[in-house]
């Protein structure tokens, strides 16, 4: 499953939902959470219901659903199951556990296990759990992060400095959740750059998220998915050199240590060219 961008759209907008299937997103999370008011949730579900029904098939569709212990996921699940979301994000995720009281919840309703995103950082509680997924991890589709919820539980101002950057707090959470990915040996989905005007911006943060370790990012305008789409698609030069490193090694077994282009690589490198290899794959 191709995860490089992922777009919000709120659930109770079906015009923003239209328009949001030209974007180009590898993926679209149609949000029943934050971006819907609570009196508007219910009309909402139907509106989600009715749009994954006359859309399947046409791209990847996610419904992030409310937390599990805000009194609304249920109501959530009861309408979109039967309209077949291409996967769950769920929000407030405190680790395993939460994975497995969704999937009780689902199992209740009969209506299938579809794969699940959750947002594995908006409790200060859930940092504490990024090494628990992968106790689920054939359950996940990725492992992604947000810290505006976290902000708001710690008390910060801010978790972002002047350019958008997060504070030092922040940048610990972001390379946690990428680790409690690769525990898990899930893909790490970057969370979203809300500065939605500054492209120049968001380029260089896609481009440092690819660099660190991430498949993919959230996006909260349709403006934003050109650019993450490009910014996380392997270059052409980075998998030829993928493809000579596994095949250096293939043409020397049981070697340790080799010399290509003048630089050493060993295990390590090679287990990283396997990995870009069956990213550029999916």
């Amino acid at each position: 499953m191709r995860l490089r961008s992922l777009l919000f759209v709120p659930g109770d907008r079906p015009e923003r939902m239209e328009k949001a299937l030209a974007s180009g997103a590898d993926a679209l999370i149609v949000d029943l959470e934050d971006s819907v008011a609570t009196a508007s949730k219910p009309q909402a579900r139907i509106m989600v219901a009715e749009f994954l029904g006359r859309t399947a098939g046409r791209l990847l569709r996610f419904v992030r659903i409310n937390p599990l212990t805000g009194g609304f996921a249920d109501a959530d699940l009861e309408a979109v199951m039967s309209a077949a979301p291409d996967a769950l994000v769920l929000p407030k995720s405190a680790g395993a556990v939460s994975v497995r009281d969704l999937d009780r919840r689902l199992g209740a309703l009969g209506k299938g296990l579809p794969p699940i995103l959750p947002i594995a950082t908006e409790t200060p509680q859930a940092l504490f759990a990024l090494g628990s997924y992968g106790e689920v991890a054939e359950r996940l589709v990725g492992l992604s992060w947000g810290v505006e919820d976290l902000a708001a539980a710690v008390g910060s101002v801010t978790a972002r400095e002047s350019d958008d950057i997060f504070s030092e707090p922040y940048q610990l959470v972001r390379s946690l959740s990428l680790f409690g990915a690769a525990a898990a040996d899930v893909g790490a989905i970057e969370t979203v750059f809300p500065a939605f005007r500054n492209l120049a911006g968001l380029a260089e943060y896609a481009r440092r998220g690819l660099r660190d370790g991430f498949v993919g990012m959230m996006a909260i305008h349709p403006d934003q998915i050109p650019i993450i789409n490009e910014a996380f698609t392997l270059s052409a030069a980075a998998l030829d050199h993928a493809r000579a490193v596994v095949a250096l090694f293939e043409a020397n077994p049981g070697a340790g240590a080799l010399s290509l282009h003048g630089s050493m690589v060993d295990a390590p490198h090679l287990k990283q060219a396997l990995r870009l290899l069956r990213q550029a794959h999916a």
